[in-house]
């Protein structure tokens, strides 16, 4: 047998037997000649993939030719594992593994090559230490004419998705995953299992079809025997490409014991549906929480701008938005900079903070980039954040490399021109993605805009949502655009973000697709297409009956159409448009399952605004009314009050009726030592949705603006006592429950005989989540007093990264005060200015 093998290296030509016996899969035809190796694949008997060189150089070695083959070995794989999301949640691993040994001179190299049903993959492994890697031979050769789906390479993978010709295509480089039809079989490239022991790459057409991999850093730093990552290769149909997991096949196991904790679903995502003021409102943030809580969505994504505080340790909303969410059954996840997490030391002073407010998910952005260094980062953060339970969002991120499988609370990776770009979303690139990006792994691409002007239908986006899959499915539309859309609402308050099973059902990247995702025993369908309309076909998807409801465009808007049937559907759909449906054995009259949402109530509290002082009182009343259609049990009502303030006993009730009430009055105590500013004081009503139920929460509040006394001899100067977007006035970090917010302007003020002015200004905090802090930018002003048309005090310019700025004047004699706010010279957009316990003394 070895004598076999000998003679067959030295004939230069090894033919691996497909991974199964009989199974139509893929081939890799090995060769040597003259000392240099190359690799082919071969599909149902034709080559489709040229003989592409292999082969590695590092500082100390040449192992890219003069190779001489040195035996090889083969060994049978099959693995079973379960990942939390994905494509379908068992897998099952078949291949073949064989290992082509070979020396150059003393040094020797192993070509690892891995062939499944589903496509081809090799690795380098160097046994001995040569030094960094300095480069690779690894080329794909396409032949010329093969239709081509490609990507210009950008360091965050946001680039649309082209049809081109593998032979015509410029010369470039372009992005993992690259998807070729070669006569009608499909290969896409990409790689596998990167870490930090490498670098990632990409692909460079070097002419006529030949796609070089280049890495992303000149020299790789080795010590001792390497492993590089899997040059991978899925080949077959579309269905194969689409369907695969090879990507996650080649990685390493899942080093999480314990995944019970990680939870895909649909998020509510803010950013596209407020922008980033949103981000900083806690009353906005918490109508999202509810929207999310009525839908049984589980997530709120609040996105950046909420920290940018230099004080948002002690002043962020966020750990009251957990305590809200969570007692509506919702998880809040944070937008992270990628520069606040970047090194050890910063991601144990950062993240323990969130952690212990409960958030329970991070959308990390930023990285950019597929270096050695950032590939340590990942090696890194990935085992501190699974310790720590957080699901994790890399957003200007590399692709999943197969992190779903080594990292299942990787929930999803951006890596996709998606719906945050304002150009280049045309219809063929929406219809491309699921047969290459997406094909790699998780892609929150953040369908559901439906607010927003698009090259897509109503229908077309609707079905992006099971078109594209994400562990967590951010949806990016604001809730009046679901409730101007019942049909999209009803069918995204069914869809899960986690599959069974997935098929592809029809279709051609740029042109339309159909796919089909089963979560337990129902089907979600979504279909799409580019250009003109016309039908698609929605087939059976087993024998038998079949109960079908499809949301398609119509005349006037989305449709919802409902039959049984045991044959195909023919599906009118509009230009640039699509559908979805929900596909079960009829059994019931609909495939609609219980949400388990939060029931709808209302809470009705008065006043609405207190003006109160260190310990004084105030009367608060409130009336809660189940709006549902089902009755509430165990119900306690009564105000949440701030640590050290008092209120009366609470309402109780132990069942409330659809349509009944259960009201309060209570006498509020303010304590003796209050924050300052504007404080909400909710009137809260705690009850079980469902007889046995977890307690869930429903509240209203009476704002309270808390100030305190001053001195005899001393008044507050007339203010509004507000910022400019009507919160608590904070500059540096710095309170107050008195003063003047403004934008660049004059209040002018008639006074009596006072000797002096006092203040602290600065730029209103509020404006710090807009702006880069890092680079100094923000609102900018100047802060002068007049006196009867003299300046008595100017300021210098005060910055929204500087501290808070005390103000004392002399106006002895002034009879009429100006207090000036000027602009500091770059345009007045963000200067939101503070005069705090702006105060005479007279």
């Amino acid at each position: 047998m070895r004598a076999a093998v000998a003679a067959a290296l030295v004939a230069g030509m090894i033919v691996v037997p497909p991974a199964q016996a009989g199974a139509p899969g893929p081939q890799a035809v090995v060769s040597t000649s003259g000392g240099s190796v190359t690799l082919a694949v071969k599909h149902g008997g034709k080559t489709v993939v040229q003989p592409s060189p292999v082969g590695i150089t590092t500082e100390r070695a040449d192992l890219s030719r003069g190779l001489t083959p040195a035996g090889k070995s083969r060994r049978m794989i099959f693995e079973r594992y379960r990942t939390s999301s994905g494509k379908k949640l068992d897998r099952t691993v078949r291949a073949i593994e064989t290992t082509y040994r070979f020396k150059s001179g003393e040094n020797s190299l192993n070509l690892v090559v891995r062939e499944s049903p589903d496509g081809v993959a090799y690795r380098y492994e160097l046994p001995q230490d040569t030094g960094a890697v300095t480069g690779e031979a690894s080329a794909f050769v396409l032949p010329a004419d093969a239709t081509a789906w490609l990507a210009k390479f950008r360091r965050d993978y946001e680039n649309p998705f082209l049809q081109l010709t593998a032979g015509t295509a410029e010369l470039a480089e372009y992005m993992h995953p690259a998807l070729f039809d070669v006569g009608g079989t499909h290969v896409l490239i990409t790689e596998s299992d990167v870490d930090g022991r490498y670098s990632g790459g990409r692909l460079v057409h070097t002419g006529g079809g030949r796609f070089q991999i280049k890495l992303w850093d000149e020299q790789v730093a080795v010590t001792g025997a390497l492993k590089t990552p899997w040059r991978t290769m899925i080949v077959g149909s579309l269905a194969t490409v689409t369907e695969s997991t090879l990507a996650d096949d080649l990685a390493p196991p899942s080093k999480i014991r314990d995944t019970s904790w990680i939870k895909p679903g649909p998020a509510v995502w803010t950013w596209l549906a407020g922008g980033r003021s949103t981000q900083q409102d806690l009353a906005k943030q918490k109508e999202f929480v509810d929207y999310a809580a009525a839908r049984g969505w589980p997530y709120v994504v609040v996105d950046a701008g909420w920290y940018d505080d230099p004080n948002w340790r002690q002043t962020s909303f966020i750990p009251e938005l957990v305590r809200y969410a969570k007692a509506r059954r919702v998880g809040i996840h944070t937008w992270v900079r990628f520069s606040s997490v970047d090194t050890a030391a910063k991601r144990a002073d950062y993240l323990p903070w969130l952690q212990k407010w409960g958030v329970q998910g991070l959308k990390i952005d930023f990285m950019d980039s597929d270096g050695q260094e950032r590939y340590r980062w990942y090696d890194e953060i990935l085992p501190e954040t699974a310790r720590m339970h957080f699901l994790i969002n890399f957003h200007g991120a590399t692709l999943p490399h197969g992190v779903h499988r080594t990292w299942p609370h990787v929930m999803t990776t951006e890596a996709v021109h998606g719906a945050e770009k304002s150009s280049g979303l045309t219809t063929s690139h929406l219809t491309a993605l699921p047969f290459t990006r997406n094909v790699v792994g998780g892609m929150d691409y953040t369908p559901g805009g439906f607010h927003r002007t698009r090259a897509n239908t109503d229908g077309g986006e609707l079905a992006l949502t099971v078109l594209y899959e994400s562990g967590i499915q951010n949806l990016a539309g604001r809730p009046d655009s679901y409730d101007a859309r019942p049909p999209a609402r009803w069918f995204l308050e069914q869809a899960p973000a986690a599959w069974d099973e997935t098929r592809l059902l029809s279709g051609r990247p740029t042109e339309s697709v159909v796919m089909a995702r089963r979560s337990d025993d129902r089907w979600f369908v979504g279909g799409a297409i580019a250009g003109e309309a016309r039908t698609l076909d929605l087939p059976a998807l087993g024998k038998g009956r079949w109960l079908v409801e499809v949301v398609r465009d119509g005349a006037a808007g989305l449709v919802r159409e409902t039959q049984v049937t045991d044959q195909k559907l023919t599906i009118p759909v509009a230009k640039d448009g699509g559908f979805v449906a929900l596909v079960c054995r009829p059994v019931r009259d609909t495939c609609a399952r219980p949400t388990y949402g939060i029931p709808s109530t209302t809470v009705v509290t008065t006043p609405e605004l207190v003006s109160v002082q260190p310990g004084q009182t105030f009367e608060m009343s409130s009336t809660f009314t189940n709006t549902s259609a089902q009755p509430l049990y165990d119900v306690t009502f009564a105000p949440r009050v701030p640590s050290g303030w008092s209120a009366s006993p609470a309402a109780r009730a132990f069942r409330v009726a659809p349509g009944e009430s259960l009201s309060g009055r209570w006498t509020v105590k303010v304590g003796a030592h209050p924050v300052v500013g504007l404080t909400d004081v909710p009137a809260v009503a705690q009850f079980q949705p469902y007889r046995f139920s977890s307690s869930v929460e429903a509240e209203k509040a009476t704002r309270t603006h808390v100030w305190k006394p001053l001195p005899a001899g001393q008044s507050y100067v007339a203010g509004n006592d507000r910022s400019v977007e009507g919160r608590t006035l904070t500059t540096g970090g710095v309170r107050f429950g008195k003063g003047i917010g403004t934008t660049p302007a004059d209040k002018s003020f008639e006074i009596g005989a006072c000797t002096r002015f006092d203040a602290t200004a600065g730029v209103d905090d509020e404006v710090d989540g807009r702006v880069d802090r890092a680079a100094g930018v923000g609102g900018s002003v100047t802060f002068a007093i007049v006196g009867d048309g003299r300046v008595l005090h100017e300021s210098p310019l005060r910055r929204s990264v500087d501290p808070a700025l005390p103000i004392s004047v002399d106006v002895t004699g002034v009879k009429s005060l100006t207090l000036r706010v000027t602009d500091g010279g770059d345009g007045a957009a963000l200067d939101h200015a503070v005069w705090g316990d702006a105060r005479l003394i007279c």
